[in-house]
């Protein structure tokens, strides 16, 4: 088949879509398919792939982190992507990227999908403080509703981000297909290197958060949850590694905790190389964001062998079974806390939680993901033969 796929992010920009969006491109691609990517030039030269277009862009104000494309930029490449005949057009972001993936599917009469993978309701009160909580929602709830009933069919990464959605009011076909990990770049890694890079004992117990350091990732929780881990194993350690916009404040909340020996920053990794070895040196890795569509990170440190303990809401709800790599607890300091001293404690425990771990993941590999994705792109180029799209879903431009 031949796919385009549009996204207002990609790398060098790091969080789960840029993860999401390059895992099934280099899956389809193995798998014999024509992919094309158009997404932002963060103005950096980076050697890309021919099949990737950067779109000239602008800095968010509120968020340097990202880019904005231009739309006519996009656009003005419609004689180009008519000759590369699609069957299908795969939008991966709601912003600009949604209006021009539906904008090209029309002029290119070719059918629309669209990934929901931010749970947007729960975390736009912390980028914009200034408006009640409550507008927020409704607005972020008639907004996403729209976008949904635009396009063809809806792809989510767990079954509550559906039943959500369909709480919205999305009328649009649903498909629960969370990405895939890709087992064999999980494999390896030194934390011993990790460590004496860092200055960090061999024998000092550690543990991990990887991921964007963002206000939704809940992380001020762990923070203030190492307190009672550090009253039973006193020299412990909390490596957050990633970077966002939550950076400076959890750095005040660790000196307000009196925590400041125990919590290091360590910055984005180099994924192949530094982040393997940031898994390899931790025991545990800690996890409990309250708007996660999925967590991939989950999957990637049982893939490595480390036991996780995590919150299960949203999107981990898929993901984590107890016993299968994971100690699953509710969001209470208290019991997170004892749940991670018992795993520090316990190295029999730790062992058999990182081969459960090993073995639970391999049903979440990304060649089975790959193969969904392509019969789902499949029906839909059927259900666009049989019944182009309505112009009620071409209200979502």
């Amino acid at each position: 088949m031949r796919i385009l796929y549009i996204s207002d992010v990609f790398f060098p920009r790091v969080n789960g879509v840029s993860t999401s969006l390059q895992t099934f491109w280099r899956e389809l691609q193995r798998l014999g398919h024509d992919i094309q990517i158009i997404a932002p030039d963060y103005g950096q030269d980076l050697g890309d792939d021919p099949c990737l277009m950067r779109i000239p862009s602008r800095v968010v104000m509120f968020d340097p982190e990202d880019r904005m494309m231009h739309k006519r930029r996009i656009l003005d490449l419609t004689g180009e992507l008519r000759r590369r005949d699609f069957d299908v057009i795969h939008i991966q972001t709601p912003f600009v990227a949604h209006y021009a993936g539906v904008s090209l599917a029309r002029i290119l009469n070719v059918p629309r999908l669209e990934t929901y993978h931010t749970f947007f309701e729960e975390y736009l009160f912390h980028y914009v403080p200034f408006l009640p909580r409550s507008w927020l929602r409704y607005a972020a709830r008639r907004f996403s509703r729209t976008q949904c009933n635009a396009v063809d069919s809806v792809v989510v990464p767990s079954t509550a981000m559906r039943d959500i959605l369909a709480g919205y009011g999305v009328t649009t076909p649903m498909e629960v297909l969370p990405t895939g990990i890709q087992l064999e770049k999980f494999e390896g890694g030194d934390g011993a290197r990790f460590r004496a890079a860092h200055h960090i004992p061999h024998d000092r117990p550690l543990l991990l958060h990887v991921g964007r350091v963002a206000f939704e990732k809940n992380i001020s929780f762990l923070l203030r949850m190492l307190k009672h881990v550090k009253a039973k194993i006193a020299d412990v350690l909390f490596v957050i590694a990633g970077e966002g916009p939550a950076t400076a404040k959890l750095r005040c909340e660790t000196q307000a905790l009196g925590m400041d020996g125990h919590v290091l920053f360590v910055g984005n990794m180099n994924r192949d190389t530094e982040l393997l070895d940031c898994y390899r040196a931790a025991e545990v890795k800690v996890f409990a964001s309250r708007t996660e569509t999925q967590g991939l990170v989950l999957l990637e440190a049982m893939a490595l062998g480390v036991p996780v303990v995590s919150t299960a809401v949203m999107g981990t709800k898929d993901v984590l079974r107890p016993g299968c790599g994971a100690e699953v607890v509710e969001e209470n300091e208290h019991d997170f806390a004892a749940a991670v001293v018992r795993v520090l404690d316990d190295p029999g425990l730790a062992l058999r939680l990182g081969e459960a771990g090993r073995e639970y993941v391999k049903s979440w590999s990304a060649p089975v993901m790959a193969r969904r994705m392509v019969d789902l792109y499949q029906q839909v180029v059927e259900m666009h033969r049989e019944q182009p799209l309505s112009s009620t879903q071409d209200a979502g431009q």
